[in-house]
């Protein structure tokens, strides 16, 4: 599955709570590191979730602070790395979606 298929559906998520395509955009750069140009080419390249987290600049270190349950599983448990920095992403736009501020979002 390509990140480039499953991203506007996280822009459309956030947007169906109020929440803006830019601020989808905020978190993702915040968890990877990417700039705004490095993900819109990412996007632009329909990269797989595998390249896309590879490719990644910089994963922020406090990912590991996010906790909770996405799709019945606790985050924090999940043990194949690709699909904790997926799930990771998903706990971080669920938040977005619930009305969270950017500030929690980015355990600040």
């Amino acid at each position: 599955m390509s990140f480039a298929s499953v991203y506007p559906h996280y822009v459309t998520k956030a947007e169906r709570k109020g929440r803006t395509k830019e601020e989808v955009d905020d978190i993702i750069t915040w968890l990877t590191g990417y700039s705004q140009e490095e993900l819109e080419t990412q996007i632009e390249k329909k990269v797989d979730f595998e390249t896309f987290f590879a490719e990644a600049p910089q994963m922020n270190a406090s990912r590991s602070l996010i906790k909770g349950v996405i799709c019945g599983v606790r985050v924090e448990d999940i043990e194949e790395p690709l699909m904790q920095e997926i799930r990771y992403l998903d706990k971080l736009i669920d938040e977005l979606a619930k009305g969270k501020t950017m500030e929690k979002i980015f355990r600040k």
